[in-house]
């Protein structure tokens, strides 16, 4: 008699979304597809259409690539997916009966910006009482709000580059006062969407008579806008992971960026589009005094924000040798060439077993408060 072989643990992937990041997160879905393995886990792809409709999605990593400069797409022509209390997932599509695809074991939400990443899916899933990879409600939302990030990190003895918040109503009653602090930043400064990534909105601007326009900018994205200073030095990043069985979080090596004289900062072309603008160097050449100091202070902004899961953390290294926080992204890029997954791969764990151990630890993790 034949033993029945076990069931396989069930992986909904989800991906795209409201946000405008959501062609950077079909392309973080794509890479992810491409290497977990079938034979341990079934896999069930979902796609969140622009309008906000989950649907079963194609999880065919090629249809999720930036082709010839083409952004991928989720195509809300699929069933509708319903995700019901007890993690189990419903397909609707019209004129049919629908149909359930059975229990998830886990979710693996790769969606970036707002309605993703930044703490309403993660909401979502509590309520459903579904286990998911990464942080909770609270980091996720601390790590997508600049602002409220930066207070944390600040609080929590991290160095981190000064800023001011604008936002809609205090810009149009108090813009003279906001500009006149947004002065004292010194010039140039960074204009950022509050709640906004992969360099959505975000420009330079050398002088408060371009102000109002990047402001403008800014607010497409989100009301609440950032201010920064600008901080001379390189840029520099380490990736976090949550530790294995309750153990402490962990460091990967360092890693720098490196843009050409063609991009003023790390933009979105520059970041997506054109690969042969940006130079990744892993391990970033650093004294190894410095790789350890950044590495200490990654795995203290992780826990500064109670994140799980993993995170990137990024920092400016300023010429005399400090290091400033510039913000933790608790769901960085994650295609095989992206930052974090090649800072892993240089620190002895390759990309299909960077996504195993994010499984593991989020199937480990316990339902409810913790």
């Amino acid at each position: 008699m034949n033993a029945t072989p076990p069931r396989r643990i069930r992986i909904a992937v989800v991906f795209g979304g409201r946000s405008s990041e959501h062609a950077i997160s079909c392309v973080t879905a794509g890479g992810v597809l491409s290497v977990i393995d079938p034979a341990r886990y079934d896999i069930v792809p979902i796609g969140v259409s622009t309008e906000g409709r989950w649907v079963l999605a194609s999880g065919d990593p090629q249809q999720l690539a930036i082709t010839d400069g083409r952004l991928p797409e989720v195509d809300d022509e699929g069933g509708s997916v319903v995700l019901a209390a007890g993690s189990g997932l419903v397909v609707q599509s019209p004129g049919e009966v629908p149909r359930e695809l059975g229990e998830v074991d886990v979710v693996f939400p790769l969606l970036h910006g707002p309605f993703g990443e930044d703490g309403t899916l993660q909401g979502l899933l509590e309520m459903a009482g579904v286990r998911y990879v990464g942080s909770g409600v609270l980091a996720s939302a601390v790590g997508m709000d600049k602002h409220v990030m930066k207070i944390l990190l600040r609080d929590a003895g991290l160095p981190v580059a000064r800023h001011v918040l604008v936002e809609r109503r205090a810009w149009n009653l108090r813009r003279d006062q906001l500009t006149a602090e947004i002065a004292e930043l010194g010039w140039p400064v960074f204009v950022k969407p509050a709640r906004a990534g992969s360099s959505m909105g975000v420009a330079k601007v050398d002088g408060p008579d371009a102000l109002d326009a990047a402001i403008a900018a800014a607010q497409e994205h989100d009301p609440r806008v950032v201010v920064e200073e600008a901080v001379a030095g390189r840029e520099v990043e380490c990736g976090v992971l949550e530790g294995v069985g309750g153990a402490e979080p962990e460091a990967s090596v360092l890693g720098e960026i490196r843009i050409s004289d063609a991009h003023e900062f790390y933009d979105f072309e520059a970041k997506y589009l054109l690969e042969d603008d940006v130079q990744l160097d892993i391990p970033a050449d650093v004294p190894a005094e410095t790789a350890e100091r950044a590495r200490r202070m990654a795995v203290a902004a992780f826990q500064a924000l109670s994140c799980e899961g993993l995170a990137r953390v990024d920092f400016f290294l300023r010429p005399d040798g400090s290091l400033v926080v510039n913000e933790v992204n608790t769901m960085p890029g994650f295609t095989p060439t992206s930052m974090f997954p090649m800072l892993w791969t240089k620190s002895g764990l390759d990309y299909g077993a960077l996504v195993d151990r994010m499984i593991r630890t989020a199937l480990d993790r316990p339902l409810g408060l913790r």
